[in-house]
């Protein structure tokens, strides 16, 4: 979903000091070129405000995280949002999903998509992040252990990324219809989330993994 830009759109993007802006140069080189580390590479496609990704870095400081938009109005947007508190293992790139493959090579542990664009349409379906055309894509993204979490309040989107990933070879290893009724499982809201919960809509959820 896009946002009404911020007046200070241009000087948010100018002066970030954790948004990559020559994503390119740093394929199969993220770890030990941006982060100085060898740990888990986990990103989220579709950011929004930023809001996970930032608590997400923040709770696990041994993960690094990045997080992907095309927009540069959502991006000034997350990054207005994380300035308040930066954490050193985010990182933020502008680039569309398609392209991915152009910026990373068997780096990625997890892939995280949050409420994602449903293109209910049926001519739509290959727009639809979970869609073949884009498991395609994550495939040279991925480590050897490849796992892919989704929350969306859209049923449609949800059923058909079950399917989707189960004939693509992936494991369905945790799923709800109603993710805030699980006492025991961990969750960090994202901006949407939020608003979506707090009017009564249930939230979907599941974790696939692909060996």
């Amino acid at each position: 979903m896009r946002l009404r830009n911020l007046k200070n759109k241009d000087e948010l993007l100018n002066n970030c000091s954790y948004i990559v802006n020559n994503p390119e140069e740093y394929i199969g080189k993220w770890k030990s070129d941006v982060f100085k580390n060898n740990n888990p590479l986990h990103i989220e496609i579709g950011m929004g405000k930023g809001t996970f990704i930032k608590n997400m870095a923040l709770n696990f400081p041994n993960i690094n995280f990045i997080g992907i938009e095309k927009f540069d109005g959502v991006v000034a947007r997350a990054i207005n949002n994380i300035n308040d508190n930066i954490p050193s293992n985010l990182r933020i790139i502008k680039v569309d999903a398609c392209k991915l493959n152009d910026i990373f090579k068997n780096e990625i542990d997890t892939i995280y998509l949050n409420f994602s664009d449903p293109w209910p349409k049926k001519r739509q379906a290959k727009r639809r992040l979970t869609s073949s055309l884009f498991l395609d894509v994550y495939e040279t993204l991925f480590t050897n252990n490849k796992t892919i979490i989704m929350k969306t309040d859209n049923i449609g989107l949800y059923a058909y990324s079950l399917v989707s990933l189960s004939e693509y070879g992936y494991t369905i290893k945790e799923a709800s219809l109603d993710l805030h009724s699980e006492e025991d499982m961990f969750n960090i809201e994202t901006e949407y989330e939020k608003k979506f919960s707090s009017m009564g809509v249930k939230i979907n959820y599941f974790k696939a993994i692909k060996k």
